[in-house]
Formats: structure tokens, sequence, C-alpha cells
């Protein structure tokens, strides 16, 4: 018999007396940029979450898949996390016990498992963040049997519960580009009786995660990709020398991540590869066929590799990252990690 906790994460108004720590566990975790969002959008569905009735409003699905996994004998316990620390608290029931180093260790043969109830992957990834947060050693205590392509451990696995059925539409979401299931009573059967999928997942030097993809740009009022200015680097490959004009770079680590005026950015991701996929798209002049005008037409330039980094030349430089807001203004690396985080799938 397994004890099954079904996590949601709730707004910071919704919380006693507010409040939500540094932002992660709030209702998409998102911060205010500069500018205008990308022009070029995410194909995925991780898109900001600003719909905050959502996260007043008591989830059907999660109560129907808690009566599903009761049903099937597990131990359930539903609870709603308003901050940080209220998720690493259920995060700590996934501990191994105490090691001779001292570490904080996942446990392999955890009778516990966890399903993130997400309204969407901005949600998701707060609940990775903070298991990254738990389990990774500091360089100086790093184990011995810790991979050498790999600064976390084997992150215990996750079910994924969708509240927002309509992402599995055109705008999908993770769940819909990995192929899991949407419904609670499969999510229950896949936790209680499926298998587990290791999927890879991208570590940044800004102390963030990323599961999906991340997409640098902004656009103006009319929706027209605005250029900016950086170094782009996928492992030895020179994308950008920082003397191009950027429309969109967008890094992905899953199953391809955005697309520009309908030209698909990424076309060859694979979240299991152990590599990251990064295209950076650059304009160029072409005539139009009666040699009268002069059109814009777009480059994309792609690379593959273990790491990427991004060095903006001009001041800041608005982006998404797993549909989560932010601004570069300084270089920003993201390396891979193969095979760390983990999803149950039916």
């Amino acid at each position: 018999m397994y004890d099954v906790v079904l996590l949601t994460l709730g707004s910071e108004r919704d919380a006693p007396g507010g409040g939500c720590g540094s932002g992660d566990a709030c209702c998409g975790g998102t911060s205010d940029p500069a500018g205008k969002p990308p022009a070029a959008q995410p194909d995925a569905g991780s898109q900001t979450n600003t719909g905050g009735e959502r996260c007043a409003t008591p989830r059907v699905p999660v109560l129907a898949c808690a009566d599903e996994l009761t049903a099937r004998g597990a131990r359930v316990e539903t609870v709603t996390a308003y901050s940080d620390a209220e998720v690493d608290e259920v995060l700590a029931r996934l501990d191994a016990p105490a090691r001779p180093d001292g570490l904080t260790w996942p446990d392999p043969d955890s009778k516990v498992r966890l399903v993130v109830a997400a309204a969407s992957d901005a949600q998701l990834r707060a609940v990775v963040r903070r298991l990254v947060r738990r389990y990774a050693p500091p360089p100086s205590r790093r184990p011995a049997e810790l991979a050498g392509n790999r600064t976390v451990p084997d992150l215990p696995p996750i079910g994924v519960l969708p509240l927002d059925p309509a992402r599995g539409g055109p705008h999908r979401d993770l769940v819909a580009q990995l192929g899991l299931p949407r419904e609670p009573a499969a999510v229950a059967a896949a936790v209680l009786d499926g298998g587990v999928r290791r999927l890879d997942l991208l570590r940044n030097d800004g102390g963030s995660v990323t599961l999906d993809g991340a997409l640098l740009g902004a656009a103006d009022d009319a929706g027209r990709p605005l250029h900016w200015r950086g170094r782009v680097e996928v492992d030895d490959a020179v994308l950008s020398d920082g003397t191009d004009p950027i429309l969109a770079c967008a890094i992905g680590n899953a199953g391809g991540y955005a697309t520009l005026d309908s030209l698909p950015l990424l076309t060859a991701g694979d979240p299991a590869d152990g590599l990251v996929e990064v295209a950076v798209a650059v304009p160029v002049p072409a005539r139009s066929t009666l040699g009268r005008k002069r059109k814009i037409r777009y480059e994309v330039r792609r690379a593959r590799g273990r790491a990427v980094a991004v060095i903006p030349r001009d001041e800041r430089v608005p982006f998404l990252d797993d549909g989560v807001e932010g601004e570069l203004s300084r270089k920003r690396s993201w390396w891979t990690e193969p095979g760390a985080w983990a999803v149950y799938q039916g």
C-alpha cells in the first residue's frame, strides 16, 4: 500500500495572512518583466498563469483523483501549499534515512508517492525546482556515487494531474507533449501501477530549472518582434557573435518549444536524449518576386549540445522560461542533467 500526497499550489491571495515565499509556489510564480512578451510564441502550453481565480476554486480533478486512489487502496492526503516552506514539508516525506555524510537524499524505495496537481507548466517547474534545491549536494560535498554528468541524484518520480483540460489542444502543455495521462482516473492508475519515465532537466546558473524550454525576446505593441543583440553559444558552436539583430532565441529541453510567424524554431527536441536544442532567428532581407520591394524573411540557426550560454549585449532582454516571465541582463548558462527528474506514466 502506498501513501499518496496530492499537492496543489495555492496563490498568495488565498493563503491565510498572504505571503508566498520567493514566488516559486505562487500560482504561476511569475515576475513582471519590462516590455511586451516575446513575439515568438511557445507552441507548448507553458504559458504564464494569470488566472488567479483558479487557485481560489476547489479543484474537481483533485477530488476525483483522490477518490480513485483511495478506491485502489492508497492512503491519500491532499495538501495545498502556499509557500516554498510548505512545499518543502511535503517533499521531506520523500527523503531517505539519514546518511553518514549528512546529505539529504531521496529514498529510491519510498512508499510515498507524489502527485502534483498543476494549473500550468510553471507550477510543475516550481515543485521540481524545490526538489533540486533539496537534494542537490554542495560542490564541496559531492558524493562518489553521483554520476559525473550530474549535479543532482535521481529525483523522485512525480505524478502530474493537469487542472486545465484545454491545454491538451493546440497550445499543448508538457503533459500533452510527453503523452502523459490527463484524466484523474488515468493519473491515479499511472501513479500506482504505471512505469517511471526519466527525463532530462535543464539547470541554470541563476538557480532555477527548465522542464520544457525558454524563449528570449520581446515584441512591440503591434506584436512585431523587437531586435536584440547577444552572443549565443551551444558547446563550441556560436549561433550569434553578438552583432546579429536577433528576433528570438529558443532553448528547448522537451519536444519543440516555439514558433515565429508559424515558423518552428525548434524541430528535434527530445526530452530524454541528454541534449538541449537551441535556435536563433535573425532577419534576412530578400527581394519580392517582382524585384520591386524588399521584404524580411527569417533565418533560423540551430544547434544541439550539453550546454548553452547567452550573453546579452542590450541592457535587458525579456524571456519566458517554462511560462515564467523574467528579464536577462547578464550572462546566463543552461546545462543538461540527463535523466534527472521523472514522471509516472501509464
